[in-house]
């Protein structure tokens, strides 16, 4: 004989079936106005700390107008992919107000660019940055509008990663170390290079080097246990998601699961080499990834608690990637299609995750 349930327990159950179904996330406006918004930072007052790819460094309020850009920042190469782009605050801003930013730096005869990673302090009233320092800058500079990477991770003992683009005309270089295209660097605060950086006793090879083989990485993230992740775009498909280990070569563009612009192959056309190292995760076709979080957050349940969060710039969703014990994907979704290009995505210190859609110039929230 079947058991029915007792009725206060089926109401039980009904109940929460329903509290479960109402609670699926949504989109909210958190600031909106911006032009071109490229990533966003939490100051300790409640407000958000946002670039503009055009330049423009500005704090907001949720619900409020953007301010107006703050004073401080220098000159950006703002065209094709460059200009102001990825800013964090330093471990210890509530105490010294330091934040590190990424732009495209022109030379000084403005022919030629790269990717640079800047410090300053923020002032006490937000309005202007005081004691800008270049503490590095990639080499070599190219007359090139694409491909600059340009993502920043604070590790728990202080020093800085940097991801860094191959500059599209220069990916040949990424498999080489006597320059820092398609490379993530480690460097000290101060730009001085760590003793332990894994080529400060290589001859030929820069010290800042941390792993080789990337191809345009916008997405760098440092997770609960001390890792480095990162993810970045391939040609057309293969787009990776990667655990970052010193030393290792990640292959670009001698492996990818991608194929030129048009169709045809790249290189031999192989996806994988001996001594290269192989995606955690692969896309096919691309979505184009922009930001990268790894949710610490109990806020949204534990589905998505220690899940990757990855908006695609080519759908206009947020990407959803929970891995196994192995570091297997083992379960993958795709939420609030067609919500706008995604930009960045950061998880706030209220424990939500915030969206920037760059095409509507708007920072969001998904509401638990």
């Amino acid at each position: 004989m079947s058991k029915r349930l007792h009725p206060l327990a089926l109401g039980a159950a009904l109940a929460a079936f329903a509290a479960t179904a109402q609670a699926a996330p949504e989109l909210e406006t958190v600031v909106e106005g911006l032009k071109t918004p490229w990533a966003v930072a939490f100051l300790p007052d409640g407000q958000l700390l946002v670039t503009e790819r055009d330049g423009a460094m500005r704090t907001a309020k949720a619900g409020g107008k953007p301010s107006a850009p703050i004073a401080g920042v220098p000159a950006v190469v703002a065209e094709g992919q460059g200009g102001l782009l990825d800013v964090v605050l330093d471990s210890d801003f509530a105490r010294n107000r330091t934040i590190y930013f990424c732009y495209a730096e022109p030379s000084a005869d403005k022919k030629t660019n790269s990717t640079a990673l800047a410090r300053a302090r923020l002032s006490e009233d937000s309005k202007r940055l005081t004691e800008v320092k270049v503490i590095f800058s990639q080499l070599p500079k190219a007359d090139a509008k694409h491909h600059f990477g340009c993502r920043i991770a604070e590790a728990p003992d202080g020093k800085l990663f940097l991801s860094l683009g191959e500059r599209f005309k220069g990916m040949q270089s990424a498999q080489t170390l006597d320059n820092h295209l398609g490379k993530i660097v480690r460097v000290n605060k101060d730009g001085s290079v760590p003793s332990d950086n894994p080529y400060v006793n290589t001859p030929g090879a820069l010290p800042e080097i941390w792993s080789y083989g990337h191809r345009n990485s916008q997405g760098l993230i440092i997770d609960a246990q001390g890792r480095l992740w990162e993810h970045e775009h391939g040609p057309q498909g293969g787009d990776e998601l990667n655990l970052i280990s010193p030393k290792l070569n990640y292959g670009w563009p001698v492996i990818t699961y991608g194929e030129n612009y048009g169709g045809g192959k790249i290189g031999e056309g192989i996806a994988a080499k001996a001594g290269m190292e192989q995606p955690v995760v692969k896309w096919v076709p691309s979505i184009a990834p922009a930001g990268l979080v790894r949710l610490k957050s109990a806020k949204y349940g534990p589905a998505w608690q220690g899940s990757f969060f990855i908006g695609s710039l080519k759908f206009g969703h947020l990407e959803r990637v929970k891995l196994d014990a192995d570091n297997r994907p083992a379960e993958q979704e795709r939420l609030f299609p067609d919500a706008g290009r995604m930009r960045d995505v950061r998880e706030g210190p209220d424990g939500l995750l915030y969206l920037v859609l760059e095409g509507h110039g708007k920072v969001v929230r998904v509401k638990p």
